[in-house]
């Protein structure tokens, strides 16, 4: 595409990549992405914010290729998909100077073995003048990486936000306007990415208040003109209580978890409470984390493989672990042949949650009566947890 115009000094440039479907190897993309850049055009100078993931270097070149002089490159994060094409943009326009704070500089340099002296560190707060426009930096570390940053566009109050207020979605619309399918899409986005550093979020948030914000453009996913409805949306994900729901991720090979699980969603169902089961075998991990953002109580669901936990069920515990979502109860249900200590490897990948851990139900081989009532036990018990906090 070719650039697109957000003001009179501001062009959405990029790449909406339709086709991809996974990100990091790791994080599955149902609706794509994007990789937004912004070229700021001031009376005396110019400046392009982030870049696009190197697949995509071509595009930006192309949409760069009738701008005469890029007086900076300000480089948000470090990584790949915002920076990686940092050395092809210097190459045609040498004159550029890139812009980053201090603890980027460095990372700049090993990553993408940029001259260093090509490299402006600035301070939290500093400002650049790009004549009748000015660039203000807020350091804002922790989101996701030690040596993330904002600009902020004083005259247009305008904040590029590179991954923070992002999403993973692809679309031809500059602006977010079908609003249930962004929030869903950057509700996901923040719990793969953001959620874990929450606590620093919430400090931002507090400082960004402080901002008069007409818009804002993250680097990933469509521009924000309702900046409330994406901010509003980030107070409530970082610093609201735990909901009245459970999510059940789990796996059966021989049947006998299944039933089990089966039980417990009806037994919670029954007493009021809302479950989210996620069946690993088919499951996108996305939406698992997803559903964590809001959860009061997890309970995993997994058969014993040789000794320990099911593997998928080890990793939905790691990834758990890993994000540290506002989780408050934790529960162990399944079953075994022989033997073997699936309870204690769960709970030692959760272990840097801070759980209150029910008593597990564990089945020997198919769940018997006391089994069930186990679980109607636990069930009774989750409930009553949950009607504390409201």
């Amino acid at each position: 595409m070719k650039p697109r115009k957000i003001t009179d000094h501001v062009q959405f440039l990029g790449v909406q990549d339709f086709d991809r479907r996974l990100f990091d190897e790791l994080i599955p993309l149902p609706d794509g992405t994007s990789y937004n850049a912004y070229l700021v055009n001031g009376s005396e100078k110019t400046a392009l914010i982030d870049t696009v993931d190197p697949a995509k270097r071509d595009v930006l070149l192309e949409q760069l290729a009738a701008v005469e002089r890029i007086d900076y490159i300000v480089s948000q994060h470090t990584e790949q998909d915002h920076s990686g094409t940092i050395p092809d943009v210097i190459a045609s326009h040498p004159e550029a100077q890139i812009i980053a704070t201090p603890k980027a500089k460095p990372m700049l340099v090993d990553h993408l073995h940029i001259d260093p002296a090509r490299i402006r560190s600035v301070d939290d707060g500093e400002t650049i003048s790009l004549g009748d426009r000015t660039l203000e930096f807020i350091h804002a570390p922790w989101v996701h990486w030690p040596e993330t940053m904002l600009t902020y566009l004083r005259e247009e109050r305008i904040l590029f936000t590179c991954d923070f207020f992002g999403s993973h979605f692809a679309t031809t619309a500059i602006y977010a306007h079908d609003k249930g399918r962004v929030y869903d899409a950057a509700k996901r986005y923040y719990a793969e990415i953001m959620m874990p550093f929450r606590t620093f979020i919430s400090r931002h948030l507090t400082r960004l208040a402080d901002y008069d914000i007409r818009m804002i453009a993250p680097s990933h996913g469509p521009v924000h003109d309702d900046p409330a409805f994406i901010i509003d949306a980030y107070r409530r994900w970082v610093g609201d209580p735990p909901d009245n729901l459970v999510v059940l991720p789990y796996a059966s090979m021989h049947g006998s978890t299944q039933a089990m699980v089966d039980h417990l969603v009806a037994a919670l169902v029954d007493r009021g409470v809302e479950v989210a089961p996620f069946n690993l075998t088919v499951t996108d991990l996305g939406k698992l984390a997803e559903a964590l953002v809001d959860a009061a109580t997890i309970v995993f669901g997994t058969p014993t493989v040789l000794t320990g936990p099911h593997p998928s069920v080890v990793a939905a515990a790691y990834l758990t672990n890993a994000l540290r979502p506002k989780l408050r109860h934790a529960g162990i249900i399944g079953s075994y042949g022989w033997g073997g200590k699936a309870v204690e490897t769960v709970r030692s990948l959760a272990g840097s949650l801070r759980l209150e851990w029910f008593e597990p139900v564990i089945a020997h081989g198919l769940p018997r009566d006391e089994d069930y009532t186990g679980l109607d036990r636990l069930a009774a018990e989750i409930t009553a947890r949950h009607k504390e906090m409201t």
